[in-house]
């Protein structure tokens, strides 16, 4: 199967029509989708239309945006005008949002044809997708695996086929960890980078929305159309602040004097087949002339602590909305309005959402604010001076994404405490708002997919494709495929 650029490509050639490639998406949706549940809704009548007036405008002349014809999965905790917005929650189950969030608005302008919206871990909080109240998605490498979480229908319908290309949320690795477990490669820009508006909010100052793609190229190509900034927003950066680059451009120049930070102490953490493939990536860095330098991040361990006060903490609050009155379930029970409030929540969230909500009212509850909120603050500010220290002395940092490759469908359900612990690598980077991208490295013995971390400074996202195409062109683990 084509990429999405070489797709793109075709079909502004007019060597390819949009509607036969997304018909054959759909086809192959049909065959291997009841497999593996990448999706919870789809659009193919207007897919098609949308793919009909791609080849309209190529063969009238007119000129098409940068993923043309171009089939694309939408994670669905971004509001969509034409089919519902779920949060994979039986909260929001039946939710039609009345606008488009603002990377929808992005990918149409771009002439991208959106197939379906993707399966998450409920309002996002997971680390595995098995926290859907709507479906159960598998990994495709191996059907028995979660494809990780909470962007894991995003990153199951890349590796896939079931799009070309996919956008997910990252609050605390909901991108790159789906996407390390899947063998796709997965991108969470800076905070501020691409606009949240329209992204139904989790944590506030963690989120952020990237792509997942089958190689850096795709993921570039994909940057370049959802990033920029948006007035609706008040945390989009703006260009003056950050100016916008083509991420194309300069992708395939390697760094040249590439240094390289390591932690050892943290890649000892891992699996043996992550470290070992972790070290093996390294070292062919090392071939092509960087330069490694080992460094230490003393706060990082706190990573995790901090996050789940942070975040559950912004959780409470943007989670408070729903209440039964204004949209979303209504409790058929309720007989007086504390009960409609208070049965709605209950019979419509689930497990992890309503352990995070609780966490958060804790933290942020009278006597209890300073010890652990403000205390959560001070540390991410500790975290994130770490980041900057790294990068004053080496481009980029590398690390393991995940500690384990995917792990079997119901291995840490019970215990919630290791299911956090799956994203101890990832966390530290939503906390500084760095930008971060998991890039295939490997295999363990069990055939399952191994992704390499990469982290830079705020705003390189440029700098950090190209370290991570360095990488790729010496390698064939992105071409990869899962065996259906």
């Amino acid at each position: 199967m084509d990429t999405a650029k070489q797709l793109r490509d075709k079909i502004a050639a007019g060597e390819v029509q949009s509607v036969d490639a997304v018909q054959a998406v759909f086809d192959r949706i049909e065959k291997i989708e009841p497999n593996i549940g990448a999706y919870l809704s789809l659009c193919k009548e207007q897919a098609l239309e949308k793919a009909k007036q791609v080849d309209a405008k190529i063969a009238s002349g007119e000129s098409v945006g940068a993923l043309a014809g171009v089939p694309v999965g939408v994670k669905d905790n971004m509001c969509t005008d034409f089919v519902a917005t779920t949060c994979g929650s039986k909260m929001l189950e039946k939710f039609n949002a009345p606008y488009n969030a603002h990377v929808v608005e992005k990918l149409r302008a771009a002439d991208a044809v959106i197939v379906g919206k993707c399966n998450l871990d409920e309002f996002a909080m997971g680390s595995s997708t098995e926290n859907s109240a709507l479906k159960q998605t598998v990994n495709p490498w191996d059907t028995t695996r979660v494809p990780g979480g909470s962007s894991g229908g995003s990153a199951a319908a890349v590796a896939a086929g079931l799009c070309s290309v996919s956008l997910g949320s990252d609050t605390g690795g909901s991108i790159r960890q789906p996407a390390s477990f899947c063998g796709v490669v997965g991108l969470k820009p800076t905070y501020g980078r691409v606009s949240r508006y329209g992204l139904v909010a989790y944590g506030s100052s963690l989120d952020q929305i990237g792509p997942l793609a089958r190689n850096v190229t795709d993921a570039a190509l994909t940057l370049n159309v959802i990033a920029g900034h948006d007035e609706r927003d008040s945390t989009s950066i703006s260009e003056a602040d950050a100016p916008l680059k083509d991420y194309l451009t300069d992708l395939e120049s390697p760094i040249e004097g590439l240094k390289i930070a390591v932690v050892p102490a943290l890649n000892d953490a891992a699996d043996a087949a992550v470290r070992a493939a972790t070290q093996a990536a390294l070292e062919i860095y090392q071939s092509l002339g960087a330069e490694i330098i080992e460094i230490e991040m003393p706060h990082f361990d706190y990573a995790i602590s901090t996050y789940y006060v942070i975040a559950t903490a912004e959780a409470s609050g943007n989670l408070a909305r729903y209440d039964g009155v204004h949209y979303g379930h209504r409790s058929p029970d309720a007989e007086n309005y504390v009960e409609v409030y208070s049965k709605s929540r209950s019979e419509a969230f689930g497990t992890e959402v309503k352990r995070r909500i609780m966490l958060g009212t804790y933290a942020l509850s009278s006597g209890y604010y300073d010890a652990y909120y403000l205390k959560a603050l001070k540390v991410r500010n500790l975290i994130r001076q770490d980041f900057t220290n790294a990068f004053k002395q080496a481009d980029c940092l590398m690390l393991p994404v995940s500690p384990t490759t995917a792990f079997k469908i119901g291995e840490k359900t019970d215990d919630p405490l290791q299911m956090y612990l799956a994203d101890v690598y990832t966390i530290a980077v939503n906390l500084a708002g760095v930008p971060g991208i998991s890039v295939p490295c490997g295999f363990d013995e069990k055939n399952l997919p191994i992704g390499l971390q990469i982290v830079s400074e705020p705003f390189s996202e440029d700098k950090l494709l190209r370290i991570a195409r360095m990488y790729e062109k010496e390698t064939d683990w992105h071409t990869k495929k899962p065996p259906l």
